[in-house]
């Protein structure tokens, strides 16, 4: 099997702590070079994991490299327009989650991937985790019945990051919904199918994040605190069933992290992080839990995943028009929030 030629654009922690071991370790990938706005990082990147060639202009790198695939690790202001870029080069995209800041920017993606005939794919790295595949097949199979309802939910009691660009909604979007609870949404909707969605509502606040505090990952500027640091949202889908989202960077609970998935099915319910299926059997109320349930690198996976997908080998397990699905949700649920009135999906939007 051919190796994949791959660029990391921007070398920032997702890129250095994560995707670069991973593609090293590949058999069947190597980085032919990595960029960065500021030359000295991108120096300093490529010396510490000794790639040949380092660049402060993307469009430089990806010109007189050509690889086969890039994987792009920049703040979510900028995915929309390198994504482009790359696949009308002829590259493979791996874009680091979310997809875009609007629907309008991860629909473009989507049919240009489409029309250059190119894997595009983000880093939902929860979804590759084998408590998802085991409930997939599960609800595949029809045990669960037919799924009703579904919670998600990731809350850090003082979880606003003190580093980066995370709290301007500017260049990241939003906060805690389009940077951690994605991913549970991600899982759920995932699990759902991708059902067509009726109307959303949802409310925010940034009433801890705009007030300095006791935080947890670093101290945090309240002055430059432009996103919500909690949203509480509402699903409702054309067949019924519902969906309820609560995400929060900040937020007075008893624990310091909490993140689930819940799924209420008519024949059993089950709860993701960790796995447990509730339900009957002989007459009884029986509560399965998993505990031998391998646990595995996701974001390693995830990331081999692409590879194979991009060699031919493998289905992506992330595509675009999913990425693009969950955007459209996203933003409906901001503008809900940040107007007061229900966001009506059905009939054209």
């Amino acid at each position: 099997m051919s190796k994949l030629r791959t660029a990391i654009i921007g070398s920032g922690q997702i890129a250095q702590v994560t995707h670069i071991p991973n593609y090293q370790s590949m058999e069947h990938a190597e980085i032919a070079g990595i960029c960065d706005t500021n030359i000295d990082t991108a120096r300093i990147a490529a010396e510490k994991f000794g790639i040949k060639n380092y660049y402060d202009s993307h469009r430089t790198m990806l010109e007189e490299l050509k690889p086969d695939a890039v994987i792009i690790c920049v703040p979510n202001k900028f995915h929309c327009s390198i994504t482009l870029e790359a696949l009308e080069l002829g590259c493979h995209v791996f874009c680091e989650k979310p997809p875009a800041i609007t629907a309008e920017e991860a629909e473009k993606m989507a049919a240009k991937a489409k029309e250059k005939g190119k894997i595009l794919s983000f880093g939902f790295h929860f979804r590759a985790s084998e408590h998802i595949a085991f409930l997939k097949n599960r609800i595949a199979a029809g045990k669960m019945g037919t799924i009703y309802h579904t919670e998600v939910k990731w809350h850090r009691r003082r979880g606003i990051p003190g580093w980066g660009c995370f709290t301007n909604k500017e260049i990241q979007g939003g906060g805690p919904l389009i940077d951690i609870g994605a991913h549970m949404l991600d899982c759920a909707l995932y699990l759902l199918d991708y059902p067509e969605i009726s109307y959303v509502c949802a409310s925010s606040s940034d009433r801890i994040g705009k007030t300095s505090g006791v935080g947890l990952m670093g101290a945090w500027n309240p002055g430059r605190f432009t996103v919500e640091d909690g949203i509480f949202g509402y699903v409702r889908f054309a067949d019924g069933t519902s969906l309820d989202l609560q995400t929060s960077f900040a937020i007075n609970r008893r624990e310091k992290d909490v993140r689930s998935v819940k799924l209420f099915g008519s024949k059993e319910g089950a709860e993701l992080f960790p796995l447990e299926i509730y339900g009957e059997e002989g007459g009884q109320l029986v509560n399965l839990a998993f505990p031998f349930l391998e646990m595995r690198d996701w974001h390693m996976d995830l990331d081999m995943n692409f590879v194979n997908a991009c060699l031919g080998t493998e289905e992506p397990l992330v595509t675009a028009e999913q990425g693009a699905y969950i955007q459209k949700l996203i933003c409906g649920l901001y503008e809900s929030a940040e107007t007061g009135k229900p966001v009506i999906f059905l009939g054209g939007r």
